[in-house]
């Protein structure tokens, strides 16, 4: 059982756990970076004016052509 819950998601998508993991962690380092921009952004406005918005558009279109 306890290994199902590692390997039941990713196997779903096509993926092994590693490859699952990297995905994730791409995608939340990504998240992590692009608030920490708008954080900035809120308190400076003339900083990461775009930076935030455009790490989005990348996680999307990335996440796009996984879905195939």
């Amino acid at each position: 059982m306890l290994s199902r819950i590692f390997t039941q998601h990713p196997k779903n998508l096509g993926e092994t756990y590693t490859q699952h993991q990297r995905h994730a962690f791409f995608y939340a380092f990504s998240l992590l970076g692009a608030g920490l921009a708008a954080l900035l952004h809120g308190l400076v406005p003339c900083l990461c004016e775009t930076t935030a918005s455009r790490t989005i558009d990348r996680l999307h279109a990335h996440m796009m052509a996984r879905r195939g």
